[in-house]
């Protein structure tokens, strides 16, 4: 949760208006002032001009005086009414400053909360709630659309031998890719570990899928140079469609992770859930063979 604001740092309305009133009091009491203190001066000019006795210069003299001390006191107000609005403008840049700093904080965890920490790719609840909508346009608007499941071959074996640093290098270099290869309505996750997520929208054609499959096999095939190691990275990655591998979140995701799996034990880079056999609904006909593919499958990550 972002960080609220001290109490004690509130702006105390009563004591702003409390100085602006201040303010045009001594104004008003510069002006009232100024006033006595031209008239004095005139009696004092006019008294030396009428040679007046010593006495009335004195008394001229002694109220232009009595005069002069009113302004200069209401100087000193007016001096002490802009230090105090001085203070209320720092404080006000200070309240700034940490709603402002509170802003960016809550903003940091928001984004904290739906994105993966390393990859920085939208987490699994973030695409938990993009598939959702997803499956609401799809029975609304009779659209279709694809759940890529992608794992990455050996990615326990980089961990062993490199380390978790190296292993996190890897993950970012494939997401980039994996970023790289989707339109900007599609979304890429980081479900956890080296398993990631997409959901391509509105696509139809099982061909088209295709395409963007494979150029995302070849993308994170590349070679790439990490802490001056060359290693090449592949993935396998299973394919579930919408509406016609399953009609709800559990269902799709299921079928495309078992897809996942097959293309992993046939090395074949890529599979489609609808090309595997049907048993109970779904599945292969021999569900003895479909357990030897899956753990097959787990043996060769």
């Amino acid at each position: 949760m972002p960080e609220s604001i001290p109490q004690s740092s509130t702006i105390s309305e009563p004591l702003l208006l409390k100085t602006f009133n201040q303010s045009g009091q001594v104004i008003d009491r510069v002006a009232a002032c100024a006033r006595e203190l031209s008239q004095a001066n005139r009696a004092l000019k006019a008294k030396l001009t009428q040679y007046c006795a010593l006495d009335g210069v004195r008394e001229a003299l002694t109220w232009s005086e009595l005069m002069e001390e009113k302004v200069q006191q209401c100087a000193d107000d007016l001096q002490l009414v802009n230090i105090s609005l001085a203070q209320e403008i720092a404080q006000r840049k200070n309240l700034e400053k940490q709603l402002s700093d509170s802003e960016v904080q809550g903003e940091k965890h928001r984004y904290m909360a739906f994105h993966d920490v390393i990859t920085g790719l939208a987490n699994r609840a973030l695409f938990n709630d993009r598939m959702e909508q997803a499956l609401a346009q799809a029975q609304r608007h009779k659209r279709s659309f694809a759940v890529l499941y992608m794992d990455i071959n050996k990615f326990k074996r980089v961990n062993d031998t490199y380390g978790h640093d190296m292993g996190d290098k890897v993950l970012q270099m494939v997401a980039e890719r994996l970023q790289a290869c989707v339109r900007d309505e599609d979304t890429v996750s980081r479900s956890g570990g080296d398993e990631f997520l997409c959901l391509l929208l509105e696509v139809k054609e099982d061909a088209a899928i295709a395409k963007i499959v494979e150029s995302m096999l070849a993308r994170i095939s590349e070679s790439c140079g990490l802490n001056g190691v060359n290693m090449v990275i592949r993935p396998s990655i299973g394919i579930a469609m919408c509406p016609r591998d399953g009609i709800t979140a559990e269902v799709l995701l299921k079928h495309a992770d078992v897809a996942m799996y097959r293309a992993k034990a046939e090395k074949s880079g890529y599979c489609f859930a609808s090309t595997l056999a049907t048993a109970q609904n779904y599945g292969w006909n021999d569900v003895s063979k479909a357990a030897r593919i899956v753990q097959t499958a787990i043996q060769l990550r």
